[in-house]
């Protein structure tokens, strides 16, 4: 009995460790109004930042430039209803981040970006974040160690059209 006992405690102090990251996020259990996206935006990257902490890694910086992409591209995927990381016209995360001046005189950069919609319940930071790090390719982007600015931006409503729904992007950089 006595080497069960270590896991279980390991176990319980990860169930209850899990739910604090979200509680110190300002509006993270709340579906996004319009008056609230900016506020959804700052839980979005809190979040983020809690689980890059909880891997041991730096928190990142917040940039104006890479959420000015971030919300351009999720009301663009409402607006035109798709849901990619490439546009209609063929411009990806990059010439978006460009458009913005964020890779301008930068010798070397990197970028990484998640995109995701909800409704209901589902349009959370929190919900979001849990499903972005459920998520192999999106929990490897939030996840990358040479990735040191993130931008967040919220729309309402979804490509799909439904209403009481948000759409997010996060995109990610590191100039060099």
């Amino acid at each position: 009995m006595a080497p069960r006992a270590p896991t279980l405690a390991a176990a319980c102090f990860v169930v209850l460790a899990l739910p604090a990251p979200a509680a110190a996020c300002t509006g993270a259990h709340r579906r996004p109004t319009a008056a609230t996206l900016e506020r959804a935006a700052r839980a979005t990257a809190c979040l983020i930042d809690a689980q890059r902490g909880a891997h041991g890694l730096r928190a990142l910086r917040t940039n104006a430039r890479l959420a000015r992409a971030a919300r351009r591209h999720s009301r663009q995927m409402v607006a035109r209803r798709y849901f990619d990381h490439t546009d209609p016209g063929g411009h990806g995360p990059a010439a978006r981040i460009a458009a913005t001046g964020y890779l301008a005189g930068a010798h070397a950069w990197a970028i990484g970006e998640t995109i995701a919609w909800g409704s209901g319940p589902f349009a959370t930071p929190a919900a979001i974040v849990r499903d972005w790090m459920r998520s192999p390719p999106h929990r490897a982007t939030i996840l990358d160690a040479v990735l040191r600015d993130v931008g967040v931006g919220f729309a309402r409503g979804s490509p799909a059209g439904l209403g009481r729904a948000a759409t997010v992007t996060a995109d990610f950089g590191a100039r060099h």
